[in-house]
């Protein structure tokens, strides 16, 4: 029994540890910004912060550190975080096609394939098979590199960048043991890659990511706390100061750092939402295309007061989800659609238009398959409450109902309840 328990708890932590090296963070369902009314056998090993360039390594072949590379993909970059995917997909292909043996083009292309998933919340599952693919492919090209050399940490990036993309996604999927071995195989290339942390800003990200969150899963998940005596040791301070250097520096990795920054200064254990905001603010201006970047920026903007621009990001984002811009999905328009019904109803004082801006998030949390939490409790209380001040009580009753259902706990739940109660039919 005891080792049932053992392995539950190896599974729960490299599921936690899995996320860490994947791609944009999660961040939690929440009011953009509570404005609305009430009514994750061996020692442990510290990853330092040491960054000394390593002696007599040979870099040629190197093209993660290769300029004329760099120039030559500035705008498949560009294109990617943009969502100009056929652009940036196309770009990739050509490098492949000349560097067929190196894991750098396929790797580029499952961070393509990581971000066409982006905008519906890693729900939709029709690029899961063909990110592993190129997460794979990256994986056995860079392990025929680092066995010819076992100085090519350039090797080693790829390795522990690929196994980070496979642990993150079969965490998502809730495959816990796959999701343990791709994690535990991505700290082991992580380790070894951190010996090149002087020669790029590059090499810093997955140490940072881990120095953060190795140290935060230990704080919120104390129950885990004797597994992750197995697992390297973190340092929160030095991960968040490894983050803003990779998000400053690098030219691969630096728009993957800011996003994860973007939720990491937002959150309630940093509580830097100043901060978050004017970096959120930097990556929608500099990819307006971005759905997902424009999302964050909108909710952002409206925690912190500004509602001029969190309007202007909602606006755009509705009318590219009407049009079908790529990478516009239901999903994305959730808080767009609430936070435009808010103001409507708090800044406009035009209720008819709040009653269908909340109405179509209501509509986008259905389509997108988040009906317990978040946007589609806030957008039916709203209603209901609407719908009380017009003394429509079966519309009320509908609502609120919708909100007694999502049993969340949350005050809105809570609201219905009273409400209900003293409403009886």
């Amino acid at each position: 029994m005891r080792g049932i328990g053992l392995m539950k708890y190896w599974l729960a932590v490299g599921g936690l540890l899995a996320g860490l090296l994947g791609g944009p963070a999660a961040r939690a369902q929440t009011r953009p910004g509570g404005a609305a009314p009430a009514g994750r056998a061996a020692p442990a090993v510290a990853l330092d912060s040491v960054q000394v360039a390593p002696q007599a390594v040979d870099i040629s072949g190197w093209l993660l550190l290769d300029k004329d590379i760099q120039l030559e993909l500035g705008g498949a970059v560009q294109n990617l975080y943009n969502f100009k995917f056929d652009k940036a997909d196309k770009q990739f292909r050509s490098l492949r096609r000349r560097y067929p043996q190196h894991p750098m083009a396929y790797f580029l292309l499952g961070l393509s394939t990581w971000w066409k998933m982006q905008p519906a919340g890693l729900a939709d599952t029709r690029y899961d098979n063909a990110l592993l693919a190129y997460a794979d492919t990256a994986a056995t090209k860079a392990e025929a590199l680092y066995r010819a050399d076992a100085h090519n940490y350039e090797a080693c990036f790829f390795l522990a960048g690929a196994y980070g993309f496979e642990a993150r996604l079969h965490a998502e999927r809730h495959n816990w043991r796959k999701a343990t071995v791709a994690s535990r195989r991505a700290l082991n290339y992580l380790q070894k890659s951190q010996e090149a942390n002087g020669l790029s800003s590059e090499f810093l990200f997955g140490q940072a990511l881990f120095n953060y969150y190795a140290v935060w899963i230990g704080e919120e998940y104390p129950w885990l706390r004797p597994v992750l005596f197995f697992f390297p040791k973190g340092d929160r301070a030095l991960g968040l100061a490894q983050l803003r250097q990779v998000g400053q520096a690098a030219f691969y990795t630096g728009t993957e750092a800011n996003t994860f920054l973007v939720n990491i200064l937002d959150s309630d254990r940093e509580h830097q939402p100043a901060a978050a905001y004017k970096l959120a603010q930097e990556l929608a201006t500099r990819f307006p295309d971005n759905a997902y970047f424009q999302s964050d920026y909108a909710k952002l903007a409206f925690k912190q007061g500004d509602f001029r621009g969190s309007e202007q990001a909602s606006r755009a984002l509705l009318a590219k989800y009407a049009t079908g811009q790529v990478g516009y999905e239901a999903y994305v328009c959730r808080p767009a659609a609430y936070i435009m019904g808010y103001l409507m109803q708090y800044k406009y004082h035009d209720l008819t238009q709040a009653q269908d801006y909340y109405q179509r998030c209501v509509v986008y949390a259905e389509q997108a398959g988040t009906t317990k939490q978040g946007y589609y409790v806030f957008a039916s209380t709203n209603l209901a409450r609407l719908a009380v001040q017009s003394h429509d009580e079966p519309t009320a009753r509908r609502y609120y109902r919708i909100v007694e259902q999502s049993n969340s706990g949350q005050a809105e739940y809570k609201e219905a309840r009273t409400w209900l109660r003293t409403h009886r039919q």
